[in-house]
């Protein structure tokens, strides 16, 4: 068995669970159909009751909402949509009135096409911002700069009529990249997080860090020997993962451009920052990217979100490739979030998406890994996907994947606060900008108070306790090699002298697993009967999707 030591240092986050709430879908209070701000503020006790530390809340700055809010027009204001900046500060008080941290969504890679700065920049290649874009020329031929494909479809390369020349756009051609080797670019970015920082928010989630840096000198990707399926849950290679991305991702400037913003950070105590980090190295990149003091606070990556089925071997892979790298690094960890399917759906499947066992099993999962936990609203209610059709889609991706994919929407449906009403307690508007799924009203918030036994009393029931497990919040991890097999995940949580063997079946049939060791003491602070495993001696047997909590001594 691998052991990770503790770490000693616990800042806030260090541990922490933070709950992710996407505003649009979250509740709205101005019967308009979106989620907003007052409407956050209005559920703030809901959330302060499941036991989380922190609240992300995903953009809400003023935007065209091309692709929801990750398309900034205006860093320092909120969108109409969604309130005022009066209302952001009352929800800010409001939280920390309950002892909430607050974090915010920062897209530093790009902005929208309706920015001022993108405004100035595509006017004429003499403006002081005609480079804070990343601009080229035609071939000569009028064809793009080179071959870099968009994540989102289609060249990443737009010409621009009035400047005659193309910009760079790693998504939506509406998503304009900043050109982060400008020092000018930068310092603009770290005083529009000063901004929010100085209004007191207590941290900063990094979008897409990924596509922060690219080679100036713009030479083609080189293609990808055996492409795979797109990461986004697409069935098939698209050109976007049929090329090696060398040359449209660059990692020495984005990892001193982290030190940067770990600077920026810095000048106000107690803030944290933590990246979003995509790609086939994400793991890796996410270690780098917060190895020592001098960097990013932490990291979460897409290898747990992503898969088709919970295996222990999935998921031990991933955490131990983390724990293997010689850093100072702090993990964070996620199953679900705002851009893919909801994990309920995607391990579950079919046969089991709908099964409560399997929600409870992943919450006492997910928040046993060493490191900062992640928690997408609704993944309390054990959400499923829900079915759009596609002239209910809004997703610009869905549009262009569909049927192969509906896109994120399903992930993005309304909050069900209730099993009654037009819209599940969400709004009394006539309409919502994605429709509530008839099978979500049977999970709302409102009939799981109702059940004692349900994924929503699981979860306040499970981070009460972990929130004093030291051993859970700061300790170090050991898996046991493959000795479980794939059907269950069995590791250990240790800090100073004691420690708590965490087992979980990842099946829908009961396992028994033999541990080798007789001294497991079924953890006291901790018991849900339904889905607890049983220990025998050395031989634990667990039911379908359960989990057993052992402590020892060592």
């Amino acid at each position: 068995m691998t052991i990770t030591d503790p770490q000693t240092t616990a800042p806030w986050w260090r541990g922490a669970v933070i709950y992710q709430v996407y505003p649009r879908s979250f509740m709205d209070s101005d019967g308009d159909g979106v989620g907003d701000l007052r409407g956050i503020t209005r559920k703030l006790d809901y959330i302060k009751s499941l036991g989380v530390d922190a609240v992300w809340i995903s953009p809400f700055f003023t935007s065209p909402m091309k692709d929801f809010g990750y398309d900034v027009a205006d860093y320092r204001d909120v969108d109409p949509l969604f309130g005022t900046l009066a209302d952001f500060d009352a929800l800010l008080a409001a939280a920390h009135a309950r002892g909430l941290k607050i974090l915010i969504d920062m897209v530093l890679s790009h902005t929208s096409d309706k920015h001022a700065w993108f405004t100035e920049s595509r006017a004429n290649r003499t403006d002081p911002r005609a480079d804070w874009y990343v601009w080229a020329d035609p071939k000569a031929d009028g064809g793009p700069p080179n071959n870099w494909q968009a994540v989102f479809g289609g060249s990443s390369w737009e010409f621009d009529m009035r400047r005659g020349q193309y910009y760079l756009h790693n998504f939506l051609k509406e998503q304009p990249d900043l050109n982060l080797h400008n020092p000018a670019v930068r310092a603009a970015l770290m005083d529009e997080c000063r901004f929010w920082l100085a209004r007191g928010v207590d941290g900063i989630r990094l979008d897409a860090v990924t596509q922060m840096f690219h080679n100036p000198a713009l030479p083609d990707n080189p293609p990808n020997p055996d492409p795979l399926p797109s990461f986004f849950n697409v069935t098939f290679p698209v050109p976007f993962t049929m090329q090696i991305h060398k040359h449209d991702v660059q990692i020495p400037p984005l990892l001193a451009f982290g030190e940067e913003i770990r600077a920026m950070l810095d000048e106000f105590p107690g803030r944290m920052a933590v990246a979003e980090v995509g790609g086939e190295d994400g793991v890796q990149l996410g270690a780098n990217l917060t190895d020592g003091p001098k960097r990013l606070h932490t990291a979460y990556n897409f290898s747990l979100i992503s898969g088709d089925r919970p295996s222990a071997s999935y998921i031990r892979s991933a955490v131990q490739t983390f724990e293997s790298t010689p850093t100072q690094s702090w993990p964070s960890w996620a199953f679900s979030n705002h851009d893919v399917r909801r994990v309920m759906s995607r391990w579950g499947g079919p046969a089991q998406e709908r099964n409560p066992a399997l929600a409870r099993m992943l919450i006492a999962l997910l928040g046993s890994l060493r490191g900062t936990t992640f928690l997408y609203q609704g993944e309390e209610l054990g959400l499923t996907d829900a079915p759009v059709t596609f002239d209910q889609i809004q997703d610009p991706w869905g549009k262009v994947l569909y049927p192969s994919w509906q896109g994120r929407d399903g992930c993005r449906t309304p909050m069900p606060w209730s099993a009654r009403g037009k819209h599940a307690g969400f709004s009394k508007g006539k309409t919502t900008w994605l429709p509530v799924p008839d099978d979500h009203r049977r999970l709302s918030v409102a009939s799981q108070e109702k059940d004692h036994g349900s994924p929503l009393h699981f979860t306040r029931t499970f981070l009460r306790w972990r929130a004093q497990q030291d051993v859970i919040k700061s300790g170090g991890i050991g898996f046991y090699a493959d000795d479980a097999g794939d059907d269950i995940l069995s590791f250990t949580r240790h800090a100073q002298g004691q420690g708590l063997l965490c087992m979980f079946n990842m099946t829908p049939d009961a396992r028994s697993f033999d541990s080798g060791y007789p001294g497991w003491e079924r953890h006291s602070a901790f018991r849900f009967a339904t889905q607890d495993g049983i220990a025998d001696g050395s031989l634990v047997t667990l039911p379908p999707y359960g989990f057993y909590f052992g402590g020892f001594t060592s």
